[in-house]
């Protein structure tokens, strides 16, 4: 066992440490379903402000984007100080912020409030990781990762379902409202929780808070510059290709930024990421297969849903549930991956992408192959297997991504890995739909709907197992790395 594992818990009793623990799984399911219950709101919300491609574009991305540049500083933070005073800031801005959401008279309003939602998910989400780190240790971590990988796997299928019931029971004007409607007691709950169960996380320091506001700055443009051009990515043949010009200056702020943080270490000083945090094979692997499978399971739950809307004509809330037996089964695998990571360790990642694959391909021959009468139900079903392997990634790869780390940095590490992971989701998911939409523009008038949303499909989906694919090979380059590792121990 590592020593990272042997680190001493926070010493309250294990009630009070789970009491504590399920605070932090509400708010990191809060957080993940706002990543995806939006996506079936943006035709109503065109319809009530008549608002631009680009602004619709921007109420989902720009959520991701704010999301992203947040989380590292707030990794920071929280390791430094309060983690529970940085749950308290983070909710509040959230709530209020789904409060202006909610109440919105106009597009432009909306999206400044979305932006502000992504900075205060941002500041939370980062703690969640790193309380999870200091309360538990051993066997107990790896389960309770297992609850976390089982929240963050219901929150990601269950999102698109959630926001198709409110549009269904506010309606087509106004149901979008309730989306946001529903954050504020739920938010509101998670702060008195947050108040009152929560440990004390303060860290005592002589010295003043170092964020390193230079590093800071070449960061923000690194990640703004490498997001910006995908989250712009439609497939539309009016996509402006100069986007991809913002890829150089990605190049050049992400070089400045490595040479700053090695300088600025030299000196003695605290810089935003430590560069030997990548030096530790299980966290820079598990932090790549994450940013991966990130990449490819918000996208095959998008465009799976904008075949069934649009090529088969379902409503989105009936749309949307053809993704609940992937959730349900995903719960149930992370919980018994979680039980189970200490045993078998990334082998049962390995499995569990197996087991996605063999998902993906059942879904697409579902989708091609069956009446359009059955296809829903053949789909479901396909989604039932992928679920079972999905929820074998997520925990524990988790688990073993921060294995090595120590407690004091779980908090900026793990706000790293989820970086990686929104990244991830920013550029998979203009990766896919600009593939889905291509094949949409290409197509002649004259061919059916359902034909041509069936080729459109076909096209999406084999991006999604690429991705799951390119996942799969680092966990078994991860696992054979491991197996040589033991045998020179033994040897």
């Amino acid at each position: 066992m590592t020593d990272a594992l042997q680190t001493r818990s926070i010493p309250v009793t294990s009630a009070k440490r789970w009491r504590a623990y399920w605070v932090c799984v509400a708010v990191a399911a809060i957080t993940i379903l706002d990543l995806s219950k939006v996506n079936v709101a943006l035709p109503s919300i065109e319809t009530a402000f008549g608002a631009t491609s680009t602004e619709l574009q921007l109420i989902v991305s720009g959520y991701v984007l704010t999301f992203g540049l947040t989380l590292v500083p707030a990794g920071r933070i929280g390791d430094q100080r309060s983690r529970r005073m940085l749950f308290v800031v983070g909710l509040s801005i959230f709530t209020l912020a789904s409060l202006v959401c909610a109440l919105a008279p106009s597009g432009i309003v909306l999206l400044v409030a979305r932006l502000v939602q992504g900075v205060a998910a941002g500041i939370q989400m980062p703690q969640v990781l790193g309380l999870v780190q200091e309360l538990f240790q051993g066997a107990e971590r790896g389960r309770a990762f297992g609850i976390f990988g089982a929240t963050i796997g219901l929150a990601t299928a269950f999102g698109p379902t959630l926001g198709g019931l409110a549009i269904a029971l506010g309606g087509p004007t106004d149901g979008w409202r309730w989306i946001f409607w529903m954050n504020i007691p739920l938010a509101l709950a998670a702060i008195a929780g947050a108040i009152w169960v929560l440990p004390d996380t303060r860290h005592p320091s002589d010295r003043p808070l170092s964020l390193d506001p230079f590093g800071i700055l070449l960061f923000a443009i690194a990640v703004v510059a490498l997001m910006w051009p995908f989250l712009f990515t439609t497939g539309a043949p009016t996509d402006d290709p100069k986007r991809w010009w913002f890829l150089v200056v990605f190049v050049l702020a992400i070089s400045a930024f490595v040479a700053w943080e090695r300088r600025y270490a030299g000196t003695g000083k605290h810089p935003l990421v430590p560069l030997s945090l990548f030096a530790v094979s299980s966290y820079r692997n598990g932090t790549i297969l994450a940013a991966v499978y990130f990449a490819a399971l918000p996208s095959m739950f998008l465009v799976t849903t904008l075949f069934l809307q649009h090529g088969l004509g379902l409503e989105p809330v009936f749309a949307g549930t053809v993704s609940i037996g992937f959730a349900l089964l995903s719960a149930v695998s992370s919980w018994i991956g979680g039980n189970l990571v200490n045993r078998f360790g990334r082998s049962l990642v390995v499995w569990g992408l197996t087991g996605m694959l063999v998902g993906i391909g059942l879904l697409v021959l579902a989708a091609l192959m069956t009446p359009a009468a059955v296809t829903p139900w053949a789909m479901a079903g396909a989604l039932v297997i992928a679920g079972a392997g999905g929820g074998l990634v997520v925990s524990p790869n988790q688990t073993l991504t921060l294995a090595d780390i120590p407690v004091k940095q779980g908090g900026l590490a793990g706000s790293v890995g989820q970086l990686g992971q929104r990244i991830g989701t920013a550029i998979g998911t203009a990766i896919v739909l600009s593939l889905f939409y291509a094949s949409i523009y290409r197509e002649t008038s004259d061919r059916p709907t359902l034909a041509v949303y069936h080729d459109a499909y076909a096209i999406g989906m084999l991006a999604v197992a690429v991705l799951v694919a390119i996942a799969f090979t680092v966990a078994v380059a991860d696992l054979g790395a491991r197996k040589r590792e033991a045998r020179r121990a033994l040897g």
